[in-house]
């Protein structure tokens, strides 16, 4: 733990915002000097307390990928959060409301790892030689700070504002398209409300992945073969409401939906 910081109490407040449904109190205005370090391991006990509930980790997500996220909280470098069996969607479900609290919507290009993949150095080639596949996603990313009122150590701790997300399209290999080139467009009730490109992910989405691997390794946690990564929004998150629709259609892999 960190000297006269008592971490647990941090992880408590953003536990307690999810089991009562309402958004907490933002952890920096507990502790102003919370650092990135400090808020991923807050991450990590409330992350511990669900495998010990029987949850498992399936994969991670990288939040903060595009220039303009990184310029509003003002860093220079993308977040992760784990992924849990218990935030899987079917394609095109519809979402009980009880199950979000300020949802948003994302579309991103999820990576399904066939080899394990362990920094630090790892590169974007390492990355495509160790992908199975890729597929369009859908996250919706939540938070249980109120009123999304976060600076960067919040949604770190708060396991990057994770919430749920799903997979659809077609299974596709890395070799038959170029990531940077994939063009996705996002519809909010058939209505167009966001384009991107895989290029928006600093560069390139395997970039993005190869940085996570490497992040990864400062706190001795690998990717592993099977793990689900998703690898950063390619537009601005929407914000959903109930009854909305969204489906993100991607050039070469298909297209993914959700319903709240």
């Amino acid at each position: 733990m960190s000297e006269g910081k008592d971490l647990k109490a941090l992880a408590d407040i953003l536990w307690e915002a999810e089991e009562k449904r309402r958004g907490g109190i933002p952890l920096t205005q507990v502790q102003p000097d919370l650092t990135p370090e400090e808020a991923y391991r807050v991450q990590l006990i409330n992350i511990q307390r669900k495998l010990d509930q029987g949850q498992k980790v399936v994969g991670k997500k990288i939040g903060l990928t595009s220039r303009a996220m990184q310029q509003l909280l003002g860093v220079d470098q993308p977040d992760y959060g784990h992924l849990l069996d218990g935030m899987v969607l079917e394609n095109g479900q519809k979402i009980p409301r009880e199950r979000v609290l300020q949802p948003k919507v994302e579309a991103e290009i999820a990576f399904v790892l066939k080899k394990d993949l362990v920094g630090p150095n790892v590169t974007p080639m390492d990355v495509m030689l160790a992908t199975d596949y890729i597929v369009p996603a859908l996250e919706i990313v939540d938070s249980r700070i109120k009123d999304w009122k976060i600076k960067l150590p919040d949604t770190i701790a708060d396991n990057a504002s994770s919430g749920l997300y799903t997979l659809g399209g077609r299974p596709t290999s890395v070799e038959k398209v170029d990531l940077t080139q994939i063009g996705m467009v996002l519809y909010k009730n058939g209505r167009m409300v966001n384009t991107g490109v895989g290029a928006a992910a600093l560069g390139n989405p395997a970039t993005c992945v190869a940085w996570l691997a490497n992040k990864l390794s400062e706190f001795d946690i690998a990717l592993k073969a099977g793990e689900v990564i998703l690898s950063g929004a390619l537009s601005a998150a929407v914000d959903a409401e109930p009854e909305d629709h969204f489906c993100a259609r991607f050039a070469h892999i298909g297209e993914v939906s959700l319903r709240f």
